[in-house]
């Protein structure tokens, strides 16, 4: 549920403005071309913008009016978040960081915005603190995140995308609705078989065997001494 209003920051002149991650092959005020080579040519506007947990779970989604930038991630997280993410993993991070710290430092002062692996080899001007790669030797939780999460279930989105472009807004938000709750739902499912199987596979084996196969092994080493 929404817990707060994204506030206007007249100071910056920009706020209010469709910003996306940059305009120009030269790289833009950030540094970085991805945008430009990746989607500016294809002319690639509006469509779906959904939040995912690592489990390829969709936490919610927006209609994006125009065109993917900083304010759609920007404005989910800090309107639908009571603390933000310790971690936010996305293809634009590079931007999407002194976006938010531009505007909320506060808010996302412990968070990390980190670019997916999937999408690093494309920023070939950014910052190395961008990639989270760079963080993985050192960092065993991020060892443990499936960085692609998000591209997965963007991916399930697609299957959907020739229907929605057929539909009209409120049909389109519906039918998005729909298929995510499906989609999240089947997700859980095979999470709880695929956690079942696991707990039967202990529950066969049971303690005793795992004793019991200790105890062998220390008898025939004191055989073998012997």
């Amino acid at each position: 549920p929404r817990i707060r209003a994204r506030p206007t920051y007249p100071h910056l002149p920009t706020d209010a403005k469709t910003e996306r991650s940059t305009v120009s092959d030269a790289g833009g005020a950030i540094g970085c071309s991805k945008y430009y080579e990746a989607y500016g040519q294809k002319g690639i506007t509006g469509g779906l913008m959904a939040v995912w947990c690592t489990h390829s779970i969709c936490l919610g989604f927006h209609v994006i009016p125009k065109g993917e930038g900083q304010n759609d991630v920007f404005s989910a997280l800090f309107t639908h978040w009571k603390r933000p993410p310790k971690y936010v993993i996305y293809d634009f991070a590079c931007a999407l960081a002194p976006y938010c710290m531009v505007r909320e430092p506060e808010f996302f002062g412990d968070t990390v915005f980190l670019i997916d692996e999937f999408h690093g080899a494309g920023h070939t001007r950014c910052s190395p603190a961008c990639f989270i790669n760079n963080y993985r030797d050192v960092n065993s939780d991020l060892k443990l995140i499936n960085s692609s999460a998000a591209e997965c279930g963007n991916a399930g989105l697609h299957r959907i995308r020739k229907s929605l472009s057929y539909l009209t807004q409120e049909h389109a938000i519906a039918f998005g609705y729909a298929f995510l709750a499906i989609w999240n739902r089947t997700r859980e499912r095979k999470a709880e078989e695929k956690a079942e199987r696991a707990t039967n596979r202990s529950k066969k084996r049971g303690p005793e065997d795992t004793v019991g196969a200790h105890a062998a092994k220390k008898a025939k080493s004191s055989d073998g001494q012997d």
